[in-house]
């Protein structure tokens, strides 16, 4: 049977090779593959005879079929007879040779069949071949062909052909008259040619060692002239590449006489195709061939031809290359290899055509010579060797050409030369200052292109000459020499500046080497080198850029490195100490990046750094040489101003350093003369020089600068005429403000001691004579911003250095009233609503210093000055974002910060602010800034006058900011107010027991401040009244250290006050009320009192609620003083109700109300109830205040709830006649006593209440919420709540069952129950208990977390839900089912002692009419698995009994009851007896088996999970005939592992993983548990593979029935099933033994596969095909 079994597979699937989809083909032909695996020459067979026999297939499919056994007979070579062989021969050749025209894949499939069976058989596929190539016949194309490529794949066995092979087919190339022929001889030739050089190449491995090159002279030089002489010429260009690539290898056999006779004619000839073809690359690799047979025969005609050889394949190589083109790339590399040849034979001819190439000025000219340049000097380096100065001396232009490409290819060539000794020819100097000139290129050069060019970026030309430096530094031994020390001399001029870091390094290394060899030596012979720079230059040159560490690829770090290095050379003295020094710089500079690096640090350091320098060296000589270098440096940086303004204080350090004075005045002088005044940063650098030097040379430096000022240098820019010069007006000014800076930086700097006595007379009179100028003998002061800036900054050093003496105490500053006046001016000039200039800050900062000392301001001055400054600064506005705003307004407004706090704080903020992703703007600084100064100011004049009065008229100057209606003001006033509070009482002094007799008005002032919408307003007010707290105990005499447990506890509160949430703020206020009233004195209650009422009408709704609050506190407090108010109190809040909906007039009606109550209960609880629905605020705020205590809130909860009980829930009405069912609507009462309910449980204080009638309200509202499910509103209520709605003006919704739920919530809440509240909140079962389709689910959550979280309240619950059973409402029925069947799940009602009877009563319910009762009472059945597992044995028949009649229940296919039923089955079966689940095992097997191909997905998936658990029941127990129903639910089992829905096969998983241990196969039940985890990912195949594996192994005799049973799925309604189907029969054929055959019907197998193959769906299709192909076993 076996020949025609696999005929017949063979025949279905080649049949199926038609099939439109790809896949599908391709697994057919993997198919047949796998039956060649098995039975190759049957397979074979097959394949040959449906080609045969069907003549008419289409190519494309008999491609397929060719490449099928192309795939068989490579595999399978070896076990192929002859005859088969022979008949697969003549196959291929006749599909080969079918038609005479091109079908490529077609006849190509067929070729590669011959040439795989030549491998073995070349002797049989030559008799064919050489059959169909007989002389003077023009064979197939692929005949030709097949002969090339048998050439190649065996050489040994096809090269004895070829002589043959050759005379038979030379006279065949006269007769090919189509260029398709003509190239196929060509490629023929070519791979013949390849093959025989090949051969000749390893004749020690050869069948025949005797075959000689001789041998095919004459055949190849036939074939030469054929392909060269007329071939060539063909217009074709297919044709004229494939003879030049035959030509290549061709040439290498052609007689030398003939080669030396034909390159005259062949050169010219292929170098004509380079202007006929775009693509050359084949052309140069035929060249480059034929170049190396020239050379090697030792051609002598080779010269003639020179010339245009160079000329042809210089122009390929200037082609330009583009990195996408292979080709181009290919081409490029073939040309260069006939280079190398050239260069080999011929260097002078090659040379003297290459090096003028240099001079022209194209750009692709020049870098393509110099590529081939590289090249040359790289490859044929023995040649070029005296050639060197030729070389050097042709790069002149190229090193001055422009071009970035060319620049790029200059680098490379002297790379190249570095490497083979160039460089140190005479002119190799020129090209390292080439590569120092590209090293210091701008990165930004890259975005330069020059129009309509693309060149590669500049920074690519930086990178490759920075990279050559370093390698051939470092690399390159012969170079040290070379590069040592000419490479200093490019260190300090400007012009290679970008070129520090790379030059530093390779510096660095190089001094290194040099070191390592002669320690002692120095480093540089300024003898032999006298265009070196200096060591002052170098040091000089290296310190100034190292200030810009990370510019330049990190050249700080480098040039320090290189300083470091050159120690000895600088100066002896300094090795030591700049080893440690340098290194702990260097340290500084890896810890930080060019983000955190702090500039101002960083100079700092450097600066140190050169002072401690100078001080080891302390040689005069040397630091003035060192300093005029410095000075001689300058007009270097005017491009960079930070190095230069850092170079100024360089200077400025050396000359401190100096003992010469006359050099120090003599370049002081210069300094000025020469300084560029129109730059900012080079004033500042100057005045930095000037007062560093001041620090060691004062009178020198003052003398020099007074008589600058005196100089016609300074004079001649200073006319009667320049006051009409806007220009020149400009530049003087600039030349004063230098010069004002200038003073102001000596005053800072120079010893304070000196100071103190030339301040008035030397220091400020300069500066104001510098200031003004007298015009006609007028003084006019300049309104430049910039000279008013310098005069106030230097104003600012003056005073601080003043103030900061020693002696400043007894200095009497007789200009002291006139500063303060100018600062005034000053301030006043300045808008007040923006902060763009430092002025006002420095001239408050003056004014600070100035107000401390001696002579005292008058009182109106200082009221002036504080007036001024706060009318400055208060009113500017915040930047956007800023100032820390109202987070009620702006949800990003940043976190709360007083304005005004110190240096400290404000730095933590700052920082804050940058952690927390938002930098702040320069301007945000600039202002914290100010505001710092300010309360510095505001401070030193507090201090003049430490008395309450003093206190109250800071306050009074701040009283109107701290009620601003703007935000931004009140902030920045109370932070004032706090800090100067503070500092108050920290210096306060009280030599007598006096009173504080403005506290109450104060305190009035700040308390309300504490609920303002602004967080750090809060913050701040409630530090103002702690302050104002402990100076009123410090004005009774208690001492500054002592600490009041009352007062302490405001900073506790403070913290909250962060907090938006109002009722946060308001109890933080009420707490504040109540500090404040127990520590005020009496005297002080009615002024305290008298403030908040006028607070009431603050803008700022908070600080009006926040006095309500606090005078609420005070009365309960203190009202035994004003108990003659309270009614008149009381009185104005209740007529207040009807007027204004403010909150504190609530609160204060609310009292009444509850009075009123407590004497009528139910005419008030009547009268609520028939206020109109929806609630208003007012109603709702009313009905919360009847909570007030707990024996009225149980009496209105009670009347509330008979209320809403009572009533009918609901009426019925139609809205349509013909409309299906009736609307419900709810009715008003139990609406309105819902809605009541829930406002007085919402309350807190009803808590008590709430717990003493918790189940009946929990009872009665979840029945309440059962009743309101889908029922709607009446249609006015409907109206009134859209308008509602759209208004805001009901506090809550008015859904009867939005309304129920609620109130069941706040009756949880109140009564205990939040862990209730939150586990259902968390589970979403609020909103499911809402809607008809997930209110049992609802219910059962709810009472799942009673069961947790509120044990001891279920038994009176439960009783109080059990009269439910009996509703006439379905729909409480089905809810208090639902909740008492969740109950089961939780052992809390064993626990209680009421199980028994909740079984009871739910088995009296399986008879209820509605179906939806008896689901739920099975559900609640099978609970007791989960909540008591130990009762189940006990009632096991009875729960079995009810499950398996609930499996009977309805005879519909989709019975839900059934569904319930099933789940129940699964939870119990684990738990009940053995012998009771034994009767109903194989009854519930039977029945619960058709489920597992339901169309419903959830019977499928429970149905399964339940066969799971019926295995696992049965572990260790399984009776024969249950185990016949599992063998029968595997295939099911296995299929449906591939259902498309994710429970189901999850199910699957399950029920596979417990029938494992009853198959009594270890391996299998491994097998599950491996591949099915849950969570885990399934290969399926994978697993189907190796389950099969096992199945077939233990069980072989289930074959039959398990085939049987998968066939069934063949037709499943499910794609992937459908699939899986054909696997698995497919994997149980694949590992069954072939004696195992009988027990499948393969005709019916066969034919069902054969079906398959014709399914719409492609996956199908090729599992189908792949499991036919498996089918050979049983062959």
């Amino acid at each position: 049977m076996s020949e025609p079994y696999v005929k017949k597979l063979s025949t279905i699937l080649l049949d199926s090779v038609t099939d439109k989809d790809p896949l599908v083909q391709e697994q057919v032909c993997s198919a047949l593959c796998a039956l060649g695996e098995s039975q190759p020459e049957e397979t074979l067979s097959a394949c040959e005879e449906h080609l045969r026999q069907h003549e008419k297939l289409a190519h494309p499919y008999r491609t397929m079929v060719l490449r099928a056994m192309e795939t068989i007979v490579s595999n399978h070579i070896s076990e192929l007879g002859k005859d088969v062989t022979r008949a697969i021969i003549l196959l291929a050749s006749s599909e080969m040779t079918k038609v005479k025209d091109l079908v490529s894949d077609w006849q190509q499939a067929a070729s590669s069949v011959l040439v795989a069976v030549g491998k073995r058989f070349v002797g049989m596929v030559m008799e064919e071949m050489l059959g169909k190539f007989q002389p003077g016949v023009l064979p197939h194309c692929f005949v030709v062909q097949t002969l090339a490529n048998l050439s190649v794949f065996n050489v040994f066995g096809m090269v004895p052909f070829l002589t043959s092979v050759l005379s038979t087919m030379l006279p065949m190339l006269g007769m090919a008259k189509h260029d398709s022929m003509r190239v196929v001889f060509c490629c023929a030739l070519q791979r013949f040619s390849e093959s025989t050089l090949e051969y000749l190449a390893n004749l020690d491995q050869a069948p025949d060692p005797t075959v000689r090159k001789d041998t095919f002279a004459s055949d190849i030089s036939s074939a030469y002239d054929t392909l060269f002489h007329h071939w060539l010429q063909s217009r074709e260009a297919k044709l004229r590449l494939a003879v030049v690539e035959a030509l290549g290898p061709m040439s290498h056999l052609l007689p030398s006489e003939k080669l030396e006779e034909q390159l005259p004619k062949l050169l010219p000839g292929v170098l004509a195709l380079y202007k006929k073809h775009a693509e050359t690359s084949h052309v140069s690799k035929s060249l480059g061939q034929i170049l190396e047979a020239a050379v090697s025969v030792g051609s002598r005609t080779l010269e003639v031809q020179l010339d245009s050889l160079l000329a042809a394949l210089h122009a390929q190589i200037c082609v330009p290359v583009e990195t996408s083109s292979p080709l181009v790339t290919s081409n490029q590399k073939e040309v260069l290899r006939c280079f190398t040849v050239l260069a080999c034979c011929s260097p002078e001819r090659l040379l003297a055509f290459l090096l003028p190439k240099l001079d022209t000025s194209n750009e692709r000219t020049r870098v393509g010579t110099l590529q081939v340049l590289r090249h040359i000097i790289n490859s044929a380096a023995a040649q070029m060797e005296v050639k060197k100065p030729f070389i050097l001396s042709s790069m002149r232009l190229p090193l001055l050409d422009p071009n970035s490409k060319v620049k790029r290819a200059v680098v490379q060539v002297i790379s190249a030369m570095a490497h083979h000794g160039y460089l140190e020819q005479p002119g190799g100097e020129a090209m390292l200052e080439y590569i120092v000139q590209q090293c210091a290129l701008p990165p930004e050069a890259q975005h330069q292109k020059p129009s309509g060019e693309e060149e590669p970026p500049a920074d690519s030309v930086r990178d490759i000459s920075v990279s050559t430096l370093y390698l051939v530094s470092t690399t390159v031994d012969r170079m040290s020499d070379v590069l040592w020390p000419h490479l200093l001399q490019f260190l300090t001029p400007v012009r290679f500046t970008g070129a520090l870091t790379p030059l530093c390094r390779s510096l660095v290394h190089l001094a290194q080497k040099r070191q390592e060899a002669a320690a002692e030596a120095p480093l540089i012979q300024y003898d032999a080198n006298v265009t070196l720079p200096s060591p002052y230059a170098i040091a000089t040159r290296l310190l100034t850029v190292s200030s810009s560490p990370y510019l330049g690829g990190g050249r700080g770090a480098a040039s320090l490195c290189l300083l470091n290095v050159l120690h000895r050379d600088i100066h002896p003295s300094l090795g030591q100490r700049w080893a440690t020094t340098i290194a702990l710089l260097l340290e500084h500079l890896e810890e930080h990046t060019a983000k955190t690096l702090s500039q101002k640090e960083w100079e700092e350091k450097l600066l140190v750094f050169l002072r401690d320098s100078l001080a080891v060296v302390s040689d005069n000589t040397w630091i003035c040489q060192l300093s005029l270098e410095m000075c001689k440096q300058l007009p270097c940086y005017n491009g960079t101003p930070q190095e230069k303004n850092f170079l100024y204080k360089c200077v400025g350090t050396t000359l401190g350093a100096a003992s010469s004075k006359d050099v120090v005045r003599k370049l002081l002088q210069e300094l000025l003369e020469t300084a560029r005044y129109q730059e900012e940063a080079e004033r500042e650098g100057l005045a930095c020089c000037f007062g560093i030097c001041a620090i060691s040379h004062l009178d020198d430096t003052l003398a020099q600068l007074e008589d600058f000022v005196r100089s016609d240098v300074f004079r001649k820019s200073i006319g009667i005429f320049n006051i009409f010069k806007d220009r020149s007006d400009n530049d003087v000014d600039r030349v004063k403000g230098t010069l004002i800076l200038c003073y102001g930086h000596v005053a800072a700097q120079a010893p304070r001691e000196l100071v103190l006595a030339r301040a008035e007379s030397d220091i400020l009179r300069n500066m104001f004579q510098c200031f003004s100028t007298k015009v006609l003998g007028i003084k006019v002061e300049t309104k430049d911003p910039g000279l008013q800036l310098c005069l106030v900054q230097s104003m600012c050093m003056v005073c601080q250095a003043i103030c900061s003496s020693a002696q400043a105490g007894s200095f009497h500053f007789t200009r002291k009233a006139e500063l303060v006046a100018q600062m005034m001016d000053f301030i006043k000039a300045e808008p007040p609503d923006s902060l763009r200039t430092p002025i006002r800050k420095k001239a408050m900062l003056a004014c600070t210093h100035l107000v401390s000392l001696e002579p005292e301001l008058e009182e109106q001055v200082q009221s002036d000055i504080i007036h001024s400054c706060l009318h400055s600064i208060m009113a500017v506005p915040p930047e956007p974002e800023g100032e820390g705003g109202p987070q009620e307004v702006s949800p990003r407004a940043p976190h709360p910060r007083p304005c005004l706090w110190g240096a400290e704080k404000r730095l933590r903020w700052a920082v804050w602010s940058l952690v927390g992703r938002r930098p702040l703007p320069s301007l945000q600084f600039l202002y914290l800034d100010t505001m710092h100064t300010l309360e510095d100011l505001l401070r030193s004049i507090l201090r003049r006058n430490m008395t309450p009065q003093g206190l109250q008229l800071m306050v009074e100057h701040l009283s109107p900011w701290i009620k601003s209606p703007r935000g931004y003001e009140r902030v920045r006033a109370l932070g004032l107010s706090a800090c100067l509070l503070q500092f108050f009482l920290e210096h306060l002094h009280v030599s007598a027991l006096v009173p504080f007799h403005n506290l109450g008005l104060l305190v009035g002032l700040f308390s309300p401040r504490c609920a303002d919408l602004w967080p750090a307003t809060r913050q701040e007010a409630v530090s103002c009244v702690y302050s104002l707290l402990y100076l009123q105990l410090g004005y009774e005499g208690f001492s500054r250290d002592y600490r009041d447990d009352v007062a302490e506890r405001l900073l506790t509160l403070k913290d909250g006050l962060v907090h938006p949430d109002p009722a946060i703020l308001f109890h933080a206020c009420h707490s504040i009320a109540q500090i404040i009233a127990k520590r005020l004195p009496p005297d002080q209650l009615i002024n305290l009192l008298l403030t908040l009422f006028e607070s009431l009408g603050d803008p700022d709704k908070n600080c009006s609620r926040a006095a309500t609050v606090m005078i609420n506190c005070l009365l309960k407090e203190r009202g035994s003083m004003l108990l003659e108010k309270v009614p008149e109190i009381m009185s104005v809040l209740r007529s207040r109700l009807q007027e204004t909906r403010e909150e504190h007039v609530l609160q204060s009606a609310q009292h009444s109300v509850y009075v009123l109550a407590s004497q009528h209960c139910v005419a008030v609880v009547t009268s609520l109830l028939g206020s109109p629905l929806p609630f208003d605020s007012h109603t709702c705020s009313l009905w919360r205040a009847l909570a007030v205590e707990p024996g009225l809130s149980a009496q209105v909860l009670g009347l509330l709830l008979e209320k809403m009980s009572r009533d009918v829930p609901f009426k019925e009405s139609r809205a349509f006649l013909l409309s299906s069912a009736p609307d419900r609507v709810a009715t008003l009462l139990p609406l309105a006593a819902t809605c009541a309910l829930h406002e007085v449980m919402s309350a807190p204080a009803s808590g008590p209440a709430v717990t003493e009638l918790y189940p009946q309200l929990f009872a009665g509202l979840l029945l309440r919420v059962s009743c309101t499910v889908g029922v709607q509103l009446p249609r006015n209520l409907q109206a009134k709540e859209r308008r509602a709605g759209s208004s805001a003006l009901a506090s809550r919704t008015l859904d009867p069952c939005s309304t129920a739920v609620d109130a069941l919530r706040a009756v949880l809440l109140r009564g205990g129950s939040e862990d209730v509240v939150q586990r259902v909140e968390l589970e979403g079962g609020w909103e499911l208990l809402s809607t008809s389709a997930g209110h049992e689910d609802g219910v059962a959550r709810l009472a799942s977390a009673m069961a947790k979280f509120a044990g001891p309240r279920l038994p009176l619950v439960m009783k109080a839900l059990l009269g439910a059973q009996s509703s006439v409402y379905e729909a409480q029925r089905v809810t208090s089912t639902a909740f008492l069947a969740e109950l089961l799940t939780s052992n809390v009602v064993n626990d209680l002692m009421l199980l028994e009877s909740l079984l009871d009563n739910l088995a009296a319910r399986q008879k209820d009419p509605c179906a939806s009762v008896r689901r739920l009472v099975l559900r609640g059945l099978a609970n007791l698995a989960s909540g008591s597992p130990d009762k189940v044995r006990a009632h096991g028949p009875q729960l079995l009994t009810a499950m398996i009649s609930g499996l009977d229940d309805g005879d519909g296919p989709h019975s839900l009851v059934a569904l319930e039923a099933m789940a129940g089955l699964a939870k119990l079966l684990g738990l009940v007896e053995p012998e009771d689940l034994r009767a109903v095992l194989l009854h519930t097997a039977i029945r619960i088996r058709p489920f597992f191909d339901s169309e419903k997905m959830e019977f499928r998936s429970v149905s399964i999970r339940l066969f799971g658990h019926l295995n696992k029941a049965c572990h260790g127990a399984c009776e024969d005939v249950f185990l016949e129903q599992v063998v029968g639910g595997l295939v099911p089992l296995l299929l449906h592992l591939r259902d498309p829905q994710a429970s189901v096969a999850a199910a699957c998983r399950f029920a596979l993983r417990m029938c494992g241990p009853n198959l009594e196969c270890e391996e299998l039940a491994d097998v599950f548990q491996k591949h099915l985890q849950d969570g885990r990912g399934l290969h399926f195949g994978e697993f189907l593979n190796a389950a099969c594996k096992h199945l077939m192994c233990y069980f072989p005799d289930l074959l039959g029935r398990l085939v049987s049973t998968s066939l069934f799925y063949f037709k499943s309604s499910w794609e992937d099933v459908r699939a899986a189907a054909p696997m698995l029969t497919g994997f149980l054929v694949l590992h069954v033994e072939p004696q195992q055959q009988s027990q499948v019907d393969l005709e019916q197998l066969t034919a069902a596969l054969q079906l398959l193959l014709k399914d719409p769906a492609p996956k199908v299709r090729v599992k189908a095909a792949e499991t036919l192909g498996r089918l050979v076993k049983f062959a």
